[in-house]
């Protein structure tokens, strides 16, 4: 079981939709590289990449708040791993801070959430707290997004790499994290 890394997308989407089978093959080719993956935990791009990742013989965790979700009835059937959180804030906490590095997939405010958090993760490191997780957003609304919030926030949009598919998400993961 290598170096985990987090991958974040919407809890929409089903198989045979572009972004779920996208997920589907970032998971697939995480865990064919080695690494452990881990997820929301519930449905959508989630599961999908779950799926990807349990189809290529990896660990897949995934990290539920059932006390925020009470209508969700648990982990996708790929993760292997549940890990409950007590609130949003802790769940994206285990995520980002037990994870080598970050994929962030098309989703809503809450992968906005988690993008911007792995974000401001990376940008504590690079003051001098310890060294940077990669942190890549897939997709040209992510690009957009944080090209507007480096311009309006003056901080460094390099802590993010902005690519258009998941096969140079995982490459870009790949050259900073030794699996």
């Amino acid at each position: 079981m290598g170096p985990q890394i987090a991958v974040f997308g919407s809890s929409r989407g089903h198989p045979g939709e572009a972004d779920y089978e996208a997920a589907v093959r970032c998971g697939t080719l995480l865990a064919g590289a080695g690494y452990s993956v881990a997820t929301g935990g519930y449905g959508g791009l989630m599961e999908g990449a779950s799926r990807g990742a349990a189809a290529a013989g990896g660990h897949v965790v995934g990290v539920t708040a059932p006390t925020l979700f009470p209508s969700r009835p648990g982990a996708n059937r790929f993760v292997v791993e549940e890990r409950p959180a007590l609130t949003l804030t802790g769940r994206i906490g285990d995520l980002v801070e037990s994870s080598a590095g970050v994929i962030a997939l098309p989703g809503s405010i809450g992968t906005y959430t988690e993008l911007l958090v792995a974000w401001n993760a990376a940008f504590i490191a690079a003051l001098g707290a310890g060294r940077p997780r990669p942190v890549v957003a897939v997709g040209p609304v992510w690009s957009e997004m944080v090209a507007a919030v480096a311009r309006r926030l003056s901080t460094d949009p390099a802590l993010v790499t902005c690519v258009d598919d998941v096969e140079t998400a995982v490459a870009a993961i790949r050259e900073r994290v030794p699996a």
